[in-house]
């Protein structure tokens, strides 16, 4: 009900898609959105792709999964960085390590939040620099070993191995979650793209020698294939979005999707995708009297009025008549976009700036692309909410009360 009185002041009388995080309480919420739009404006489709699920939430559920099985040597390598940061003496004493080991990494011991595994990714890129100063704190430091062995253990050879292994698998998701997580530009047309790039380090993962990583990985598979495997629980406007990359279009998505799953189930999906992308397309599509009542608006006044008012309800005559004649045989417009060839994949490539040139050869298109495009895969970080954000809270999140931030923020900006 708050969220409909905010829809309501700022005068958003219509909706497209909601994106939340993947929790039973927000069906609760996107139902209770449905039923009161859609009988007082009317919903796209009537709220058919209302609720969008947040990837990065999906993302950071899989990865969850994952260290769940690599917690042991994460535990014992945290518990190294937590003894040294306990007191100001002993983390001078393993700078003073660093500096004899000539170990030239700028970064800090740093914690992380164990319910945030962006944050643990953070703690082990910065503390696998600092093997070789950990092993020299040890000589100095008689209690170091013997306190960390009363706890999780003291971080082996092979645990390091592991870590840095782990560290370079995580850096590949917390890239996928920055990207997608990005406000100054689109992200509903890289859905796929990111999807299959998980799916095939899952994949590869799921070969590694060591038994510990086999076993990660097909937990993750798991919970991947629970989200993302499922053909009727997906939002498949995602993959409209991909469609509408000139780039991709339907034939780079059926090669994709062949590729990640079988012939059954990726035709199965691109029927279904097919239906879904020409029934929005019809929604989109104007009327034959919206046609035909435009062709007949003036756009300029010239010396000879009558002869042009003649030629253009002639010319909408011609139109209404070869509509009448080829009904359903005619080629649409999406028709004629998914027959052409598609552009190359360059990463500099503007797909905004595409979709504008080109809206002149697919009006009705362009107009499609304009509101899925626009689209967030996933919610807006807080950090991106507000532009102090980044200074109220940081990476590993503080326990800040919503009241406290608000003045914190506020404060800010007056000053």
């Amino acid at each position: 009900m708050v969220i409909e009185k905010c829809l309501l002041n700022w005068g958003i009388d219509k909706l497209f898609t909601v994106t939340v995080d993947n929790a039973s309480s927000n069906d609760v919420v996107i139902g209770y959105l449905r039923k009161i739009f859609n009988p007082r404006w009317g919903l796209v489709q009537n709220g058919k792709y209302l609720h969008m699920r947040c990837m990065a939430h999906i993302v950071n559920l899989i990865v969850v999964e994952g260290l769940k099985e690599m917690n042991k040597f994460v535990e014992r390598v945290r518990g190294a960085a937590r003894y040294v940061r306990q007191s100001p003496a002993r983390l001078q004493k393993f700078k003073e390590c660093v500096v004899v080991e000539k170990i030239e990494c700028k970064k800090m011991l740093c914690l992380d939040v164990c319910t945030r595994w962006n944050s643990t990714y953070l703690m082990l890129d910065t503390v696998q620099n600092f093997e070789r100063a950990f092993e020299r704190f040890e000589e100095q430091d008689t209690n170091f070993r013997a306190e960390l062995e009363r706890r999780k253990g003291w971080p082996s050879v092979d645990d390091w191995t592991i870590v840095r292994d782990l560290r370079d698998f995580l850096e590949h998701f917390y890239e996928v979650t920055l990207r997608i997580f990005g406000t100054s530009y689109v992200t509903s047309n890289n859905f796929f793209d990111e999807l299959s790039e998980i799916d095939i380090l899952l994949r590869d993962a799921q070969l590694n020698s060591n038994v510990d990583f086999n076993v990660m990985a097909i937990k993750m598979k798991e919970k991947y294939d629970k989200y993302w495997g499922d053909i009727d629980k997906m939002n498949l406007l995602m993959f409209v979005g991909c469609v509408l990359d000139p780039r991709q279009k339907l034939k780079y998505l059926e090669f994709a999707l062949s590729e990640m799953s079988s012939s059954e189930k990726a035709s199965e999906m691109m029927q279904k995708l097919k239906e879904s992308l020409y029934e929005l397309f019809d929604e989109y599509k104007p009327s034959l009297h919206s046609i035909c009542s435009q062709s007949s608006v003036s756009t300029h006044v010239s010396f000879s009025e009558p002869q042009q008012k003649m030629k253009r309800r002639m010319q909408a005559l011609y139109k209404k008549r070869e509509l009448e004649i080829c009904g359903e045989d005619k080629t649409s417009e999406l028709d004629k976009y998914l027959a052409e060839a598609n552009e190359e994949f360059v990463e500099d490539f503007d797909i905004l700036l595409w979709w504008k040139v080109n809206s002149p050869r697919f009006p009705t298109l362009s107009k499609m692309a304009r509101d899925v495009l626009a689209i967030p895969v996933s919610t807006v970080v807080s950090e991106s909410a507000f532009s102090t954000g980044g200074r109220v809270l940081d990476q590993y999140r503080s326990s800040l009360t919503p009241k406290i931030v608000q003045a914190l923020v506020c404060t800010q900006d007056w000053i």
